[in-house]
């Protein structure tokens, strides 16, 4: 009897933990308010190093972090931004809002390869996909 509460109580324990890991291809949406250099490369870092393991990944640039995205701001942020263009390559998404880019002067033909101007069709589904989990820098 003893052997088997125990036997009980591993295994709801086992069920329990696992429910609270992410699965190998949960996706990570990961949003980006900063144009600090170090707070940027380390979300994206963070991001592609969830990609290569499995995790679909958006990479939403907004607030300041839209300035990431542009070519004419290559020599602040050349190490994100060639992070940012091989998410991309990779299948990843890099989206940049719309309503930041107009506020911050960043027009979409100067954005970097991979980036796309989005709209709420196209984060709503990415950020409210099943098993989608978000971090914010």
């Amino acid at each position: 009897m003893r052997k088997t509460i125990q036997l009980l109580a591993l295994l709801s324990l086992l069920l329990v933990s696992s429910t609270a890991l992410a699965g190998a291809s949960d996706p990570l949406f990961i949003n980006l308010t900063s144009d600090d250099p170090h707070r940027a490369l380390m979300a994206i870092s963070f991001g592609q190093a969830q990609m290569e393991r499995g995790h679909p990944l958006t990479v939403y640039l907004n607030d300041h972090a839209v300035l990431v995205a542009s070519k004419k701001n290559a020599a602040k942020f050349a190490e994100q931004q060639k992070l940012l263009s091989g998410i991309a390559a990779k299948g990843g998404t890099v989206l940049v809002c719309p309503m930041c880019s107009k506020k911050f002067g960043v027009a979409e033909a100067d954005f970097i390869s991979g980036a796309k101007l989005t709209s709420p069709d196209i984060t709503g589904p990415a950020l409210f996909k099943d098993n989608t989990k978000t971090l914010s820098w």
